[in-house]
Protein backbone atom coordinates (compact mmCIF):
# COMPACT_ATOMS: atom_id res chain seq x y z
CA UNK A 1 0.00 0.00 0.00
CA UNK A 2 1.28 3.74 -0.57
CA UNK A 3 -0.11 6.45 0.93
CA UNK A 4 1.32 9.23 2.96
CA UNK A 5 -0.07 8.51 6.61
CA UNK A 6 1.19 4.86 5.54
CA UNK A 7 4.34 6.03 4.55
CA UNK A 8 5.19 8.06 7.80
CA UNK A 9 3.78 4.92 10.41
CA UNK A 10 6.25 2.56 8.53
CA UNK A 11 9.11 5.56 8.92
CA UNK A 12 8.10 5.91 12.67
CA UNK A 13 10.38 3.75 15.36
CA UNK A 14 11.84 3.88 18.83
CA UNK A 15 14.64 5.54 18.75
CA UNK A 16 17.40 3.74 20.71
CA UNK A 17 20.25 6.84 20.34
CA UNK A 18 19.96 10.62 20.04
CA UNK A 19 21.89 12.95 18.32
CA UNK A 20 22.70 15.52 20.99
CA UNK A 21 23.53 17.82 18.41
CA UNK A 22 20.10 18.49 16.50
CA UNK A 23 17.30 20.37 17.93
CA UNK A 24 13.42 20.35 16.66
CA UNK A 25 12.92 23.74 15.12
CA UNK A 26 10.30 25.91 16.86
CA UNK A 27 7.86 25.56 14.32
CA UNK A 28 8.09 22.03 14.32
CA UNK A 29 7.36 22.33 18.17
CA UNK A 30 4.34 24.51 17.88
CA UNK A 31 2.82 22.53 15.57
CA UNK A 32 3.34 19.32 17.95
CA UNK A 33 2.16 20.86 21.22
CA UNK A 34 -1.49 21.90 19.34
CA UNK A 35 -1.72 18.72 17.95
CA UNK A 36 -1.60 17.47 21.81
CA UNK A 37 -3.84 20.22 22.67
CA UNK A 38 -6.34 18.83 20.10
CA UNK A 39 -6.06 14.99 21.18
CA UNK A 40 -9.48 13.28 21.56
CA UNK A 41 -10.68 12.12 24.65
CA UNK A 42 -14.16 10.59 26.24
CA UNK A 43 -16.64 13.14 26.81
CA UNK A 44 -13.75 15.19 25.77
CA UNK A 45 -12.55 15.38 29.38
CA UNK A 46 -9.26 16.20 28.71
CA UNK A 47 -7.51 15.29 31.86
CA UNK A 48 -4.10 15.65 31.46
CA UNK A 49 -0.67 17.38 31.55
CA UNK A 50 1.72 18.43 29.66
CA UNK A 51 5.37 18.92 30.92
CA UNK A 52 7.90 19.29 28.46
CA UNK A 53 11.51 18.88 30.20
CA UNK A 54 13.92 21.27 27.86
CA UNK A 55 16.29 23.49 30.04
CA UNK A 56 19.55 22.04 31.85
CA UNK A 57 17.95 22.29 34.94
CA UNK A 58 14.94 20.50 34.23
CA UNK A 59 17.06 17.94 32.63
CA UNK A 60 19.46 17.36 35.62
CA UNK A 61 15.98 16.93 37.42
CA UNK A 62 14.79 14.31 35.37
CA UNK A 63 17.95 12.77 35.04
CA UNK A 64 18.31 12.09 38.72
CA UNK A 65 15.07 10.16 38.56
CA UNK A 66 17.15 7.59 37.08
CA UNK A 67 18.81 7.33 40.23
CA UNK A 68 17.87 3.52 40.98
CA UNK A 69 16.07 2.20 37.51
CA UNK A 70 15.33 2.52 34.11
CA UNK A 71 19.27 3.44 33.73
CA UNK A 72 18.83 2.62 30.01
CA UNK A 73 16.65 5.54 29.30
CA UNK A 74 18.70 7.91 31.21
CA UNK A 75 21.05 8.95 28.16
CA UNK A 76 17.86 10.42 26.18
CA UNK A 77 17.50 12.87 29.36
CA UNK A 78 20.66 15.12 28.03
CA UNK A 79 20.49 13.79 24.54
CA UNK A 80 17.04 14.20 22.86
CA UNK A 81 15.71 17.50 21.79
CA UNK A 82 13.25 17.42 24.62
CA UNK A 83 11.28 15.03 27.02
CA UNK A 84 7.56 15.25 27.71
CA UNK A 85 5.52 13.60 30.81
CA UNK A 86 2.67 12.54 29.70
CA UNK A 87 0.33 13.39 33.13
CA UNK A 88 -3.17 12.25 34.21
CA UNK A 89 -5.87 13.63 36.60
CA UNK A 90 -6.20 10.85 39.23
CA UNK A 91 -9.78 12.36 41.01
CA UNK A 92 -11.69 14.12 37.78
CA UNK A 93 -14.33 15.92 39.23
CA UNK A 94 -17.57 18.00 37.77
CA UNK A 95 -14.99 21.13 38.69
CA UNK A 96 -12.52 19.56 36.28
CA UNK A 97 -15.41 19.15 33.67
CA UNK A 98 -16.75 22.99 34.03
CA UNK A 99 -13.48 24.34 32.78
CA UNK A 100 -13.96 22.34 29.46
CA UNK A 101 -18.08 23.31 29.76
CA UNK A 102 -17.07 27.00 29.81
CA UNK A 103 -14.21 26.89 27.21
CA UNK A 104 -17.21 25.26 24.79
CA UNK A 105 -19.17 28.07 25.82
CA UNK A 106 -16.05 30.75 24.65
CA UNK A 107 -15.86 28.97 21.69
CA UNK A 108 -19.33 29.20 20.66
CA UNK A 109 -19.76 25.00 20.65
CA UNK A 110 -22.60 25.44 23.16
CA UNK A 111 -24.86 28.11 24.45
CA UNK A 112 -24.48 29.67 27.34
CA UNK A 113 -28.13 28.96 28.50
CA UNK A 114 -27.35 25.29 27.63
CA UNK A 115 -24.35 25.18 30.34
CA UNK A 116 -25.95 22.89 33.01
CA UNK A 117 -27.52 20.29 30.21
CA UNK A 118 -23.85 20.45 28.96
CA UNK A 119 -22.80 18.51 31.90
CA UNK A 120 -24.78 15.44 31.04
CA UNK A 121 -22.20 13.81 30.00
CA UNK A 122 -20.19 13.61 33.41
CA UNK A 123 -22.30 10.93 33.92
CA UNK A 124 -19.15 8.86 32.03
CA UNK A 125 -16.99 10.47 34.45
CA UNK A 126 -18.78 9.04 37.47
CA UNK A 127 -19.18 5.60 36.18
CA UNK A 128 -15.43 5.60 36.29
CA UNK A 129 -14.80 6.67 39.47
CA UNK A 130 -14.57 4.37 42.76
CA UNK A 131 -15.81 4.80 45.76
CA UNK A 132 -12.42 6.59 47.16
CA UNK A 133 -12.96 9.25 44.28
CA UNK A 134 -10.19 7.88 41.97
CA UNK A 135 -10.64 7.81 38.48
CA UNK A 136 -6.93 6.60 37.26
CA UNK A 137 -8.12 3.48 35.05
CA UNK A 138 -10.38 5.92 33.03
CA UNK A 139 -7.93 9.05 32.78
CA UNK A 140 -5.16 6.78 32.42
CA UNK A 141 -6.33 5.68 29.07
CA UNK A 142 -7.08 9.23 27.95
CA UNK A 143 -3.44 10.22 28.45
CA UNK A 144 -2.44 7.23 25.85
CA UNK A 145 -5.19 8.44 23.28
CA UNK A 146 -3.06 11.61 23.61
CA UNK A 147 0.39 10.22 23.68
CA UNK A 148 -0.99 8.24 20.43
CA UNK A 149 -1.69 11.08 18.77
CA UNK A 150 1.64 12.96 19.62
CA UNK A 151 3.33 9.83 17.85
CA UNK A 152 1.47 10.16 14.85
CA UNK A 153 2.38 13.66 14.79
CA UNK A 154 5.87 13.17 15.18
CA UNK A 155 6.14 10.89 12.32
CA UNK A 156 4.45 13.31 9.91
CA UNK A 157 6.95 15.77 11.13
CA UNK A 158 9.75 13.44 10.87
CA UNK A 159 10.80 13.66 14.64
CA UNK A 160 12.02 10.61 16.18
CA UNK A 161 10.51 9.43 19.14
CA UNK A 162 11.11 7.24 22.25
CA UNK A 163 7.92 6.05 24.58
CA UNK A 164 8.89 5.43 28.13
CA UNK A 165 7.42 3.67 30.45
CA UNK A 166 10.43 2.76 31.99
CA UNK A 167 10.50 5.36 34.31
CA UNK A 168 10.34 5.47 38.28
CA UNK A 169 6.88 6.64 38.57
CA UNK A 170 8.03 7.45 42.24
CA UNK A 171 10.94 9.67 42.04
CA UNK A 172 9.57 11.43 38.44
CA UNK A 173 6.06 12.49 40.33
CA UNK A 174 8.21 13.73 43.22
CA UNK A 175 10.45 15.48 41.56
CA UNK A 176 8.16 16.89 39.35
CA UNK A 177 5.60 17.36 41.64
CA UNK A 178 5.15 21.39 41.94
CA UNK A 179 4.71 21.26 37.72
CA UNK A 180 2.71 17.86 37.82
CA UNK A 181 0.40 19.68 40.61
CA UNK A 182 -1.86 16.68 41.61
CA UNK A 183 -1.30 14.88 38.29
CA UNK A 184 0.31 11.75 37.65
CA UNK A 185 2.48 11.11 35.25
CA UNK A 186 3.58 6.98 34.44
CA UNK A 187 5.10 7.39 30.70
CA UNK A 188 6.96 9.79 29.37
CA UNK A 189 8.07 10.59 25.64
CA UNK A 190 11.83 11.80 24.66
CA UNK A 191 11.83 13.14 21.05
CA UNK A 192 14.69 14.41 19.00
CA UNK A 193 16.96 13.14 15.86
CA UNK A 194 18.00 9.99 16.01
CA UNK A 195 22.10 9.55 16.33
CA UNK A 196 22.93 8.48 12.11
CA UNK A 197 25.65 5.95 13.17
CA UNK A 198 24.34 4.77 17.00
CA UNK A 199 20.96 4.29 16.68
CA UNK A 200 20.96 0.29 16.00
CA UNK A 201 16.78 0.31 15.74
CA UNK A 202 16.93 2.89 12.74
CA UNK A 203 18.54 0.21 10.17
CA UNK A 204 16.13 -2.83 11.39
CA UNK A 205 13.28 -3.21 9.27
CA UNK A 206 10.11 -2.57 10.06
CA UNK A 207 7.78 -5.08 11.86
CA UNK A 208 4.00 -5.88 12.85
CA UNK A 209 1.63 -9.34 13.16
CA UNK A 210 0.14 -10.21 9.93
CA UNK A 211 -3.14 -8.59 9.32
CA UNK A 212 -5.49 -11.51 9.36
CA UNK A 213 -4.17 -11.85 13.02
CA UNK A 214 -4.94 -8.75 14.48
CA UNK A 215 -8.29 -7.65 12.11
CA UNK A 216 -11.62 -9.22 11.89
CA UNK A 217 -14.60 -8.07 9.66
CA UNK A 218 -18.30 -9.22 9.66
Amino acid sequence: MTHPIIEDLRWRYTTKKYDASKKIPQQDLDVLIEAMRLSASSINSQPWRFVVIESDEARERMSRTFAHNYQFNQPHVFESSQIILFAYNPRYIRDDYAEVVDKGIEDKRTKPEDRESAFGGFVFAELNTDETGNTSSWTKAQTYLALGNTLHTLARLKIDSTPMEGIDTDLVNGEFKKELDGYQCDVALAIGYHHPEEDYNARLPKSRRRLDSVLVRI
